[in-house]
Order: C-alpha cells, then structure tokens, then sequence
C-alpha cells in the first residue's frame, strides 16, 4: 500500500453566506474551514520545487473565491465544495475538511462538521 503524506491549511477564515433561514444568508458571517490533504510529497521533499508540490496557496484563494460568492444553506455544502477543489489537485488522494460556524448555537461556541473524501469519490 502506498504511503501518502498530509498537507493542512488551518482554520482559514471565510466570510461566507451560509444557513437555513434567509435571514442568516443575508450577510455573511465568519466561518472557520480546515483543509488537510493526502499526496506523495517524496519529490517535493527532495526538489525544493512548488510545481512538484500541492499549492496550499491555491487552494486557499480558490476555497476563499468559491465561499465568498455564493450563499449556501448548510455547512455541510460548504466542506463539500472544499473537498471538491482540494481534489481538482490530482496529486491530492484523499482530503479531510473541517467545517465551524462559531455562534451558530446558543451556549455553544460553534457547530462544526467533518467530512473526508477520497479521489473518485469526489460529490457533484
């Protein structure tokens, strides 16, 4: 079985649309979305070249343009759309994506959701 190595963005904060009521998807309101992948970054280690790497980078402003210009009702959707664009990469075999929307609950500091996908198994 071949051996991957993990590249995360953390908490990247998104000014998103996102909820049940219209209400909530009138403004945006800050959510927090971790992206961890899966790739062979062995030539990467070795070349010291972004080209044979995963571009964190990319991924965070494709991540930030998709959130920030559309609504979305739940957060769910959102770490969907996360790991779709994550797995556009095809060094990426396997992306986790953490979802928290702080002061979505009453007494609570935020609701959150975790997803991980898988290449082939990427959602519409």
């Amino acid at each position: 079985m071949k051996q991957f190595d993990k590249l995360s963005v953390r908490d990247l904060m998104a000014r998103c649309r996102v909820g049940v009521t219209a209400a909530e998807r009138s403004k945006p309101q800050d959510i927090l979305v971790t992206v961890t992948v899966w790739a062979d970054l062995s030539r990467a280690c070795r070349s010291d070249r972004l080209v044979d790497s995963v571009d964190y980078k990319r991924i965070k402003l494709d991540v930030l343009g998709e959130l920030e210009r559309k609504p979305f009702r739940l957060i769910e959707r959102v770490a969907q759309r996360v790991a779709d664009i994550a797995l556009r990469d095809p060094r990426v075999e396997r992306v986790n994506v953490v979802v928290q929307k702080p002061g979505a609950l009453r007494h609570a500091r935020c609701s959150e959701v975790e997803i991980e996908r898988s290449r082939g198994k990427a959602a519409e």
